[in-house]
């Protein structure tokens, strides 16, 4: 599948949630993978593969190398192409940390996994941010903010009760710091996506307020540790 027929930059388009405060994005460009979108049926629990695959689209168009030792994926994809997610499952079994049978299988990944596909392939590490159950996302998002002025790269987040992976590719906190908005790129969109604006009408590219992620899963954020071309040059 040839990147070009994936949207570019989904979230762009989109205006901040108030008018006051900072907003803080990623930079550089990724396209956006989502169910199906590569004639791949994963619909039900492919949300972590198709994170991670809009993150190696954002690493491989920030100018990163993959590692020279890295082998060629499943069906022979090069590993200069974002994997697919039989290559993904491949990688990990490769690097033992999942068994034979978890290639072909229907088993969803999390932020762990994607961390190792991240260092295997590409050679780049990844900070992992924790957020307790008891914990409040607001009290990250100096470490968030900090991130995307430092790094600009697209975080992947996903949780126990709420498992459904999700990449994060910016923040907003109102002018009194009193609320806090992640910008969701949620990848469960299935079908045909015409343009940018049909996925901030059906939600699937939004605002979210920190306050309605659900408060009783702890989350995991994995933030890949290579700037954005735009921020190193």
């Amino acid at each position: 599948m040839e990147e070009k027929s994936l949207l570019l930059n989904v979230h762009s388009n989109l205006e901040p949630p108030k008018p006051d405060g900072s907003t803080y994005l990623m930079r550089g460009n990724y396209h956006y993978y989502h169910y199906g979108c590569d004639g791949f049926q994963d619909m039900g629990w492919g949300c972590g593969y198709r994170t991670l695959q809009s993150i190696c689209s954002w690493i491989l168009q920030n100018g990163v190398t993959p590692k020279v030792a890295a082998a060629d994926g499943a069906d022979g994809r090069s590993v200069a192409e974002v994997p697919n997610i039989p290559t993904i499952q491949q990688t990990l079994v490769e690097i033992k940390d999942k068994p034979e049978r978890f290639f072909g299988s229907r088993e969803w990944i999390g932020t762990l996994e994607a961390i190792y596909v991240i260092d295997t392939l590409y050679d780049v590490s990844c900070r992992v941010l924790h957020v307790a159950r008891s914990d409040s996302i607001a009290k990250h998002a100096d470490t968030l903010r900090d991130y995307f002025e430092r790094y600009g790269g697209l975080i992947m987040m996903g949780g126990d009760l709420d498992a459904a992976a999700k990449g994060i590719a910016g923040i907003h906190v109102s002018a009194d710091q009193s609320d806090v908005y992640l910008l969701v790129v949620d990848p469960h969109y299935a079908g045909k996506i015409r343009t940018k604006e049909e996925l901030y009408t059906k939600q699937y590219v939004k605002w979210q307020k920190v306050d309605d992620f659900v408060d009783s899963s702890f989350y995991n954020l994995c933030l890949p540790m290579v700037k954005s071309r735009e921020l190193a040059a």
